[in-house]
């Protein structure tokens, strides 16, 4: 069992320094921007969605109690 622990733990670790390929520090920087607009942009969606579906409800609400 523990063969089996100190095998997976040392097949991960080759792997991470010897398989994966790292961004360059500018790959990184332009994926990172990137990832910063599209969250703003979705925020944006969403609080305009939000916005809009509360004054429909609201809308709602206040004209057409029973």
């Amino acid at each position: 069992m523990i063969k089996k622990i100190r095998d997976a733990w040392s097949n991960s670790f080759d792997e991470l320094t010897n398989k994966v390929s790292w961004p360059t520090w500018p790959e990184l920087l332009e994926s990172t921007w990137i990832t910063i607009v599209a969250t703003f942009i979705f925020a944006l969606i969403i609080l305009v969605m939000d916005k809009a579906l509360g004054f429909t409800v609201g809308y709602y609400l206040t004209n057409f109690r029973f």
